[in-house]
């Protein structure tokens, strides 16, 4: 029998409910307690209903007490006997996020949710994950600056990047050692070339390794990923530290030592406040809202941003903006840039691109995901000496292939955080983050 806690309300009459439990426990649940969750409908002032198994009612806040009472109680599964208007639809998810992030199953009359997988990492290796709301998020970014932090901190640090489109097998790549070259004959082997461990290897001075994963879950799982085996081969070159990388909304299957959730400045409230955002911000231990002015300077919800500081608190939120970085020299050139950002942001890097590294931005198309569409833009372009690219989607096959064919030399441009607030400071927080992943590992 598995061990199970109980969720009820007091708007059933209590008859009933000890009826459900009664059958729960036929069914194959070890009832051990009850959380009375909420409503007096049905029940006196203060009175705690018989139920036939110990009841307490819950203290404080929604996730808070639910997590306590699985800590006190350690259940292998949570039984939610309640309703409407108790535990209305936006409480439930708040349920789930708070008994999926205590790796417990979560069960009702129609439904079961299972915590997503979180293998331990290796012993002796402080693993910070680094996770987003969904694709393009900016976490690509952020687990770059962690990267550069920690080397400038005296840190050997290895990203773990998985990606729908990472090796079969996982691949360790030692750094300084992606080239375009290396990236060009990988495309022509049908290699996926722009994958987010070869950007890392690109952008970071760091080792990388790359892994896969296929679907993602309501809570991030996903399906199957390779992401374990990546860890145990990058734990094996011995890093300080290890920055595993989430896909899209997908997150890997560890459990790490610290957690950064990238939340784009666009992202609606309600994938953290609803659904199983809240999940998600369980697993967090800072937030870096990113990409902060735009599409339209001004245009963010201002709500996000509080919400995550009610969350969190102040000092765990930072908020930012990415800046284009050439990583080669283009002062004085014409270049043409590539990017996957939506029109209203293309424009700004090309117009930053033109103020702080002196170059002339004489055209530009922002469809590096849409590979017929790219090509369009490229051979519609006046002529240029440089292409300069983001390592995403068609960025090798196609953009460079073009731009090699057409005489011009190819620079890759990286994103990088700078400070849109006078909130937390990003380094102090980057660096904070990291020593906090530390000190856990020592703990375990």
């Amino acid at each position: 029998m598995q061990t199970t806690l109980v969720l009820v309300d007091g708007e059933h009459h209590p008859p009933v409910t000890r009826q459900a439990i009664e059958r729960a426990q036929e069914a194959g649940h070890l009832v051990v307690a009850a959380l009375l969750v909420g409503g007096t409908e049905k029940l006196g002032e203060g009175e705690l209903p018989d139920l036939g198994v110990p009841v307490t009612a819950l203290v404080g806040r929604l996730m808070p007490g639910v997590a306590a009472a699985i800590a006190e109680h350690r259940p292998a599964t949570v039984l939610d006997l309640s309703d409407e208007p108790v535990l209305g639809y936006r409480e439930r998810m708040q349920v789930a996020a708070a008994v999926l992030a205590a790796g417990v199953v979560y069960e009702g009359p129609d439904f079961t949710l299972r915590p997503p997988p979180m293998e331990r990492p290796p012993a002796g290796l402080p693993t910070l994950a680094v996770i987003g709301t969904g694709k393009r998020s900016g976490k690509t970014a952020i687990a770059g600056d962690v990267a550069r932090r920690a080397i400038t901190a005296g840190l050997r640090p290895v990203i773990v990047a998985m990606g729908r489109g990472g090796p079969e097998e996982p691949s360790f790549v030692e750094a300084g050692t992606v080239t375009l070259a290396t990236l060009r004959a990988l495309a022509r082997e049908g290699g996926h070339a722009a994958s987010d461990y070869l950007e890392d290897a690109i952008t970071t001075g760091a080792a990388t390794v790359g892994a896969r994963r296929a679907g993602g879950g309501l809570a991030g799982a996903p399906y199957t990923s390779n992401v374990v085996a990546a860890l145990s081969l990058a734990a094996a070159h011995e890093p300080d530290l290890a920055i595993v990388e989430g896909s899209g909304a997908a997150i890997p299957p560890i459990a790490w030592d610290a957690g950064i959730l990238v939340v784009p400045a666009t992202c609606p409230v309600e994938y953290l406040t609803g659904y199983l955002g809240p999940y998600r911000l369980l697993r967090t231990d800072v937030a870096i809202v990113i990409m902060a002015g735009g599409p339209v300077p001004g245009s963010e919800d201002p709500s996000l941003t509080s919400h995550l500081r009610d969350a969190l608190g102040d000092a765990r939120v930072v908020v930012t903006d990415l800046t284009p970085m050439p990583l080669a020299d283009v002062a004085g050139r014409d270049v043409f840039l590539a990017t996957t950002a939506p029109d209203l942001v293309a424009e700004r890097q090309a117009a930053s691109l033109a103020e702080n590294q002196g170059c002339r931005v004489v055209g530009w198309s922002n469809r590096l995901a849409d590979r017929r569409g790219l090509v369009v833009d490229l051979d519609a372009a006046g002529p240029y000496d440089v292409l300069l690219t983001e390592l995403k989607a068609a960025a090798i096959d196609v953009a460079s292939e073009r731009a090699l064919a057409a005489g011009a030399e190819v620079v890759f441009v990286d994103n990088r955080p700078v400070m849109r607030d006078e909130g937390a400071d990003l380094a102090t927080t980057v660096l904070g983050v990291i020593e906090l992943a530390r000190e856990r590992s020592r703990l375990r």
